[in-house]
């Protein structure tokens, strides 16, 4: 398992979904994976901080976790197949919940969380950036530094399972 950091939500081109990008903290490889419009708001809400008026589904799951004394204890992406990623929420007893990615992503954000990426889901679906393209990845950043949940409002999910 290697420890992936979110960089953030973006609108893929021309198909118009959300997808979310994570980056190995020791490497050069990114993951992109398609995600639906709530749950690139969801993340999105977090990584900035945003606090709603009641709690998102997301805020409510963080609460039940804490008002039931567990602890959410690691962000697992397991496997991909057929396209669709898989993760596992793990809490601090053992106990291993599946879940979506997008899902997990938005909850790990919330609870400040480490994601962890298997080595195959990498190898498999990773795409290396070398140092001199880092500066498509600087523009990407500067893209989220301006990007409001808003933008990513859609009637439809492909987050399927």
């Amino acid at each position: 398992m290697r420890e992936v950091d979110v960089i953030g939500v973006r609108v893929e081109m021309p198909s118009n979904h959300p997808i979310v990008l994570l980056r190995e903290v020791t490497g050069e490889r990114y993951l992109p994976i398609w995600i639906g419009a709530v749950e690139a708001t969801a993340i999105a809400f977090a990584q900035q901080g945003v606090v709603p008026p009641r709690p998102l589904t997301h805020d409510l799951l963080k609460d039940v976790l804490e008002a039931t004394g567990n602890e959410l204890d690691e962000i697992r992406i397991v496997e991909m197949r057929d396209g669709v990623f898989y993760a596992l929420l793990v809490l601090a007893s053992g106990v291993e919940v599946s879940a979506r990615p997008s899902d997990a992503i938005a909850l790990a954000l919330r609870t400040s969380t480490r994601i962890v990426c298997a080595e195959d889901v990498l190898d498999e679906a990773g795409l290396a950036v070398p140092a001199e393209q880092e500066d498509e990845v600087e523009k990407f950043r500067e893209f989220l530094d301006h990007v409001t949940p808003e933008d990513f409002e859609s009637p439809e999910s492909p987050d399927a399972p």
